[in-house]
């Protein structure tokens, strides 16, 4: 690959979401935005193939991005379809120092504005934030591809029509927003923590975006539990990256990670923020980021796999499952029970799962009972039930992986 088609890609991975969110403070036009910026990739493709790779691409495809803008709105047709858009919070377009982490904060809460219903907030900020496909929005949300295509093309329609301000709510509209910003950043975390498709079992630029957003949050909004929550579950998630793919690239489960090359220093600021967050917290107002964090932090707290507290856990999901009543949290449920009482307890909770419809193509239903099958010595049921992951799986890490284990 050429250098500058390499600093393109990487470009893509890091700089998407901040670019587009500068370029839509002068569209004022999700749709139009999206445009300029794709030309200003394109434009940087053929541009640094020929002058070399600036020293800031961000900062070049940013600009790109918004002189593209600039020439579009002075066309009439363009301009008049735009105005009527986003509006610009008057306070925050005055400042001539307003940053690229603010700009990016205020995409966030623009997508997620209370005008449109939940999953469409999340899924057209993933959309627009980390420039993922309709097709891996569409596995995260366990949709068909054609179902998601049309709830992001009416979530920016709703946009358009409710004329929804381009800024960070303030105190008093805080609470009915912070947690469906809080849900985008942690789907773009699972999304970048194990990729729906493609070679690579992780997306780091989704990981690391999904860190950097969070800790955005924290540093806005210090005194909310959830943020603190999620923060810990992103910090974790980071700590044990490396350890996930063995040297040959083959997955490497949980229990087999070697715990030592987890980072230390990201373990211990994790666990402070998950206990922070369910300290500030009972039964009654605990969030489910709050409780996610302090899962996480009960596995990386724990020596080896042997050694975790399974019955805490299974605990915590139980709390879980009250907050956020999902069936993907009930499998996890499951499966800690599997760890905790034996894997025959486990087989019996993911029994029920198996007339969910929203897991009828979640190959991890298939995947769980398969490792408890082996576990339990059932060898030919496993190999069986490892042959059904494997044709729902998408990624070819945990492709290779299932193939293995339904060779037995």
């Amino acid at each position: 690959m050429e250098p500058a088609d390499a600093a393109l890609a990487d470009a893509h991975r890091h700089e998407w979401g901040p670019v587009l969110a500068a370029t839509v403070r002068v569209t004022r036009d999700l749709d139009l935005a999206e445009e300029c910026v794709q030309d200003a990739y394109a434009q940087a493709l053929a541009t640094w193939r020929t002058d070399g790779v600036p020293t800031r691409p961000g900062g070049w495809l940013t600009t790109a991005a918004r002189r593209r803008a600039l020439d579009r709105l002075r066309h009439e047709e363009v301009a008049v379809r735009a105005l009527p858009l986003l509006v610009t919070d008057e306070a925050v377009d005055a400042a001539p120092d307003a940053t690229a982490d603010s700009d990016l904060l205020a995409l966030v809460f623009t997508c997620c504005h209370p005008a449109l219903a939940e999953p469409a907030r999340v899924a057209l900020t993933l959309r627009l934030l980390g420039g993922l496909t309709t097709f891996q929005i569409a596995k995260a949300f366990l949709v068909p591809e054609p179902t998601m295509a049309a709830r992001i093309t009416r979530a920016k329609k709703k946009i358009a029509a409710a004329r929804v301000p381009y800024r960070v709510p303030g105190p008093a509209e805080l609470p009915e927003r912070l947690d469906a910003v809080l849900t985008v950043v942690h789907l773009v975390l699972t999304t970048g923590h194990t990729a729906p498709d493609g070679d690579d079992l992780v997306r780091p630029d989704l990981v690391g975006r999904a860190l950097d957003l969070a800790r955005l949050l924290r540093a806005r909004f210090p005194d909310e539990p959830a943020v603190a929550g999620l923060l810990a579950l992103a910090v974790l998630t980071e700590a044990r990256r490396e350890t996930r793919v063995g040297p040959d690239g083959a997955l490497t489960l949980l229990a087999d990670q070697d715990r030592s090359r987890w980072d230390a220093g990201m373990i211990v600021e994790g666990t402070l923020l998950a206990r922070e967050a369910m300290g500030r917290s009972d039964r009654a107002t605990v969030s489910r980021h709050a409780l996610l964090g302090a899962i996480a932090a009960v596995h990386a707290e724990a020596p080896s796999s042997a050694a975790t507290d399974w019955a805490e856990i299974v605990g915590l999901y139980d709390l879980l499952l009250e907050r956020w009543p999902s069936p993907v949290v009930a499998l996890n449920r499951a499966v800690a029970v599997g760890f905790a009482e034996g894997p025959d307890a486990g087989l019996a909770a993911l029994e029920p799962l198996a007339a969910e419809p929203r897991l009828a193509s979640y190959h991890y239903l298939a995947a769980a009972r398969a490792e408890f099958l082996r576990r339990a010595g059932r060898d030919d049921e496993a190999a069986l039930a490892a042959s059904e992951a494997l044709l729902l799986a998408g990624n070819a890490t945990e492709r290779a992986f299932l193939a293995a284990r339904a060779r037995g």
